[in-house]
């Protein structure tokens, strides 16, 4: 069983070699830089569709992004503590917000975190945050990061991109819409099998063009028909 990061030593994601890790998140950083706001969520709107559902990486997605559920969030900030002001705000808001109106939340953060170790050690913060705001068994917290890696994984198995994000990000969800998707799909501890399969046929190159296309949605000259 593979096994995310926060079981095992902090290492980052390498795409390839271990002397190219955190190239993915270089990268990401400098288009984000270039795209603004709307750039950015265009850009992590069209992982969502490419890959978490057109992949059907996360089943449970599908309803909730056609439904017009997700909060999208681009946080400016550049430290870890605007970053968990924010986290914490946005906690605040998911909890009290109705849940036919905003069930889940993308808080995306282009501009702190880039180094896999640091965002893995930050996602133990902001689980300590869930506690300490009285929203635990309410609320929870996911990671996603362009140079995400699990601990007992290769290096350069494609597997890892499961939870790969165009940018940092952090999912919070409610504990009510894990356990509805769960009831529905009594064997969600399949996914997850399931997944490393599919990142493994797909592959490297495979992986690659999918990333070509919902980068397309930050680049100017790829949305341009005539450029």
């Amino acid at each position: 069983m593979i096994k995310p990061m926060s079981d095992a030593p902090p290492d980052p994601l390498a795409t390839g070699p271990a002397e190219i890790a955190g190239a993915a998140t270089k990268a990401a950083t400098e288009a984000s830089a270039a795209a603004g706001r709307d750039g950015v969520v265009a850009c992590t709107r069209g992982w969502l569709e490419q890959a978490v559902i057109g992949l059907n990486l996360c089943p449970f997605a599908r309803g909730v992004h056609v439904r017009g559920r997700i909060r999208w969030v681009v946080s400016e900030a550049r430290d870890t503590d605007a970053l968990l002001a924010v986290l914490c705000e946005e906690l605040d808001h998911l909890a009290a917000a109705d849940p036919e109106q905003t069930e889940t939340t993308l808080l995306i953060h282009p501009g702190v975190l880039q180094d896999f170790g640091d965002y893995n050690d930050f996602v133990a913060l902001a689980e300590r945050a869930v506690e300490q705001l009285g929203h635990g068994g309410v609320l929870q917290v996911a990671g996603f990061h362009p140079d995400y890696r699990f601990g007992d994984a290769e290096p350069d198995d494609p597997a890892h991109a499961t939870n790969r994000s165009p940018w940092p990000l952090l999912h919070l969800l409610r504990e009510d819409s894990i356990d509805r998707a769960v009831a529905a799909f009594p064997e969600a501890e399949l996914i997850y099998e399931a997944n490393i399969a599919t990142l493994r046929r797909l592959g490297h190159e495979g992986w690659a063009a999918l990333q070509a296309r919902w980068r397309g949605d930050i680049d100017p000259a790829a949305q341009d028909p005539g450029a």
